[in-house]
């Protein structure tokens, strides 16, 4: 049928010519944001799935921060108990060497003064209160901290350290208590400030060696424990890798993939517009029937 008011030819190619430009225009926004959802009406599934993926891998991120700071509190208590055991050990020397019959009084003076000086840095370290270690003067701030958390001091819950990303999913580490046992006759002092363990007391060997015995126990146990955060911490980074990559098979675009849609679209965009004018200069014909 041959008309003049309504150009049915030219309206299908004028829409047709929308759709291709609309399509243009995503796919031009798709390359330039280097994001597969543009739009939530994208793929409006595959966003709340993402969503929810993002949401758990940020928590993954922060775990592993948690336990990457765990290690480093583990690590500085282990490395004060090194230290302590070197202590220990001299004073365990200079308990023998006390014992030497050809030393004199002011021999002997001398070593025990080098022997308080060792107390005086292991209660520096470990710290407590009078009721605790004795004294006269508590000692709330311990050199055996790390970020205001006291180090070896008696904690029946622990430590507790979140390893992971959903409710849970926690390991305990057990502090240091060296306020008690073998440790506590070392640092302990009487009412007056004295220690109650000098160089020459016959127990002094004994206590020190408890003492040293006690310090490894500990050792190990923080050894097991950065053993099991180590472990915690290389899972979760593989997590962390794998939800990286479930998010990114969701959200980016496929360059090669969305290059070639963008070449059809302008292609489309390009013959619609050529076929919208050829459409409007149909009506043209029917002048010549007038003629």
């Amino acid at each position: 049928m041959s008309v003049i008011n309504t150009n049915i030819q030219a309206i299908a190619a004028a829409r047709n010519l929308n759709q291709s430009q609309e399509m243009l225009g995503r796919s031009l926004t798709r390359l330039s944001s280097g994001s597969k959802i543009v739009n939530p009406s994208d793929d409006a599934a595959g966003l709340a799935v993402s969503e929810k993926l993002d949401a758990q891998n940020k928590r993954v991120r922060a775990a592993v921060t948690n336990v990457q700071n765990a290690v480093s509190f583990v690590q500085t208590a282990d490395g004060f108990l090194g230290g302590m055991t070197k202590i220990l050990s001299r004073m365990s020397e200079l308990a023998i060497l006390a014992k030497d019959v050809t030393k004199n009084v002011s021999d002997i003076s001398l070593y025990q003064q080098e022997f308080s000086a060792l107390q005086d840095q292991l209660r520096a370290t470990i710290g407590g209160a009078t009721t605790e270690i004795g004294g006269t003067v508590d000692n709330d701030t311990p050199l055996g901290a790390f970020n205001g958390i006291t180090l070896f001091g008696p904690n029946a819950a622990g430590l507790t350290v979140t390893i992971g990303q959903a409710v849970g999913q926690d390991m305990t580490i057990k502090q240091s208590d060296l306020r008690s046992g073998d440790m506590l006759d070392i640092i302990g002092q009487d009412a007056a400030g004295a220690y109650q363990l000098e160089l020459i007391d016959a127990g002094a060997i004994a206590s020190i060696t408890g003492a040293i015995q006690q310090v490894a126990t500990e050792r190990a146990t923080l050894g097991a424990s950065q053993s099991r955060l180590e472990l915690a911490a290389t899972t979760l980074q593989v997590e962390f890798e794998n939800l990286g990559a479930a998010i990114s098979r969701i959200r980016d675009v496929d360059v090669a993939e969305e290059s070639t849609q963008y070449a059809k679209f302008n292609i489309l965009v390009q013959s619609g517009t050529a076929m919208l004018a050829q459409a409007n200069q149909t009506p043209e014909s029917v002048l010549k029937l007038l003629q």
